[in-house]
C-alpha cells in the first residue's frame, strides 16, 4: 500500500481544520465532507438573510487544503480576513461573502465550492454533508430545577454552549438528503476520517444524515475515529473519554470503525484505559495511543496525527477489523506510538 489513499475527513469548524491540514501531509486526494448547522456569528447572518448553506466552517475547510504556494496564500489569507468595524459588514469573513455570492451566481452550493477550490488550486474537494441548511435540536439535563427534567433546546450555538447536560441530538428537518457528491467519495474512499470536533455539533451530525451514515457502515475504506483532546466547556463538560465513544453509539448503533486515535497524554494508563477499549468495542474498533497534541493546548498537531493517519493506512491488520469485534479490551488496545 504505498501509493497515496484518497482520503475523505467528515466534521467542521477547528478540528475538521486538524484533520485536513494533516490529511493533506498524506495525499492530495483529499475531500471535506462539513457540517452545515452552524446558525452563529457570519455563517448564520448569511444563512439567516440570503437563504444559503452556513459557508463559514466550509471556509475553513477550503483554507486548511489550499496550496502552499506564494500565490495562493494571499487568496487564502483574504478568504479568512474577518472585516473589523460597526458596519454592517463587521464580523463577516470575506470568503464567507465570496461563498454566498458565487451560490447565488451559480445556483449550486457544491459549484460554488468546486469554484473556489479551483482559485485555491485544491486537488480535492469540500462538500456540505447537505444541500440543504440544517438546525440541530437537542434533549438537555440540567436547565430546569429537577436535574433528571429535559429541555429541548435548538440551534448549534445553544447546543455548543449550553450549561446543561446534552443527552441526544436530533437534525432538523428530519432525515435530511445528503449531499450526493459526498456520498460517492466516501463509497470510493480508501480511508474515512471522523472527528476531532465539537462532539454533538460536529461529529455526530454526520450519522443523522441517512444516506451518510449507510454509506459510511459499507464503505470497504479504513475508518478513523479521532477522540478530542479534553471536554468541551459546554456540550460535553465533564465528559470522560469513553463517554464519547457511548454517545456516538447510542447516535449510530451500527456503525463500526477500524482504529480509534487517542491522545496518550489525555486518557493514563490503567483503568481509564481498560474503560475506554471496552466502549470501544461497541465499534469493533482497536483503540491507538499516541502523542498528537500540539504542546500545552487542546489543539491536534497536524504533523503528529499525519504520522498517525500515515502507520494506520500501512497498518497489514485492517482488512476486516471493522467486521469482526477483538475478543478482550487488550485485543482492541494497540502499542502505543510516541
Amino acid at each position: 500500500m504505498h501509493q497515496a489513499p484518497a482520503i475523505v475527513a467528515l466534521g467542521g469548524g477547528h478540528g475538521l481544520f486538524a484533520t485536513l491540514s494533516a490529511a493533506r501531509r498524506l495525499s492530495r486526494d483529499v475531500t471535506a465532507v462539513v457540517t452545515v448547522a452552524d446558525d452563529g456569528g457570519s455563517s448564520g447572518r448569511l444563512r439567516a438573510e440570503l437563504g444559503v448553506i452556513p459557508p463559514g466552517d466550509l471556509r475553513m475547510a477550503l483554507a486548511a487544503l489550499a496550496a502552499d504556494d506564494p500565490e495562493v496564500q494571499d487568496w487564502t489569507d483574504t478568504i479568512q480576513h474577518r472585516f473589523g468595524g460597526i458596519g454592517a459588514l463587521a464580523g463577516h469573513s470575506v470568503g464567507n461573502l465570496i461563498l454566498a455570492g458565487l451560490t447565488e451566481v451559480l445556483g449550486d452550493p457544491v459549484a460554488a465550492l468546486d469554484e473556489l477550490a479551483r482559485l485555491l488550486r485544491i486537488d480535492g474537494r469540500v462538500l456540505p454533508m447537505s444541500p440543504i441548511a440544517l438546525d440541530i435540536e437537542a434533549d438537555v439535563q440540567g436547565l430546569e430545577a429537577d436535574p433528571r427534567v429535559s429541555r429541548c433546546i435548538r440551534g448549534q450555538v445553544a447546543v455548543a454552549t449550553t450549561p446543561g447536560k446534552v443527552r441526544r441530538v436530533r437534525l432538523l428537518p428530519a432525515n435530511p438528503p445528503a449531499c450526493p457528491d459526498a456520498v460517492r467519495a466516501i463509497d470510493v474512499a480508501d480511508m474515512v476520517v471522523l472527528g476531532p470536533g465539537s462532539w454533538f455539533s460536529s461529529v455526530i451530525p454526520h450519522v443523522l444524515v441517512p444516506e451518510l451514515l449507510d454509506t459510511l457502515i459499507a464503505t470497504p475504506a479504513r475508518k478513523v475515529l479521532v477522540l478530542n483532546l479534553a471536554p468541551e466547556p459546554g456540550e460535553t463538560a465533564g465528559f470522560s473519554t469513553e463517554r464519547h465513544l457511548h454517545v456516538l453509539s447510542q447516535h449510530a448503533p451500527e456503525l463500526t470503525v477500524d482504529y480509534v486515535v487517542v491522545d496518550s497524554g489525555s486518557v493514563p494508563p490503567g483503568r481509564e484505559r481498560e474503560h475506554l477499549a471496552r466502549a470501544a468495542g461497541q465499534f469493533r474498533a482497536r483503540v491507538v495511543y499516541a502523542d498528537v497534541s500540539e504542546h500545552g493546548t487542546h489543539t491536534h498537531h497536524a504533523g503528529k496525527l499525519a504520522s498517525v493517519l500515515e502507520q494506520l493506512w500501512s497498518d497489514p491488520e485492517a482488512g476486516s477489523r471493522g467486521s469482526e469485534a477483538a475478543e478482550t479490551p487488550e485485543e482492541r488496545e494497540s502499542a502505543s506510538w510516541q
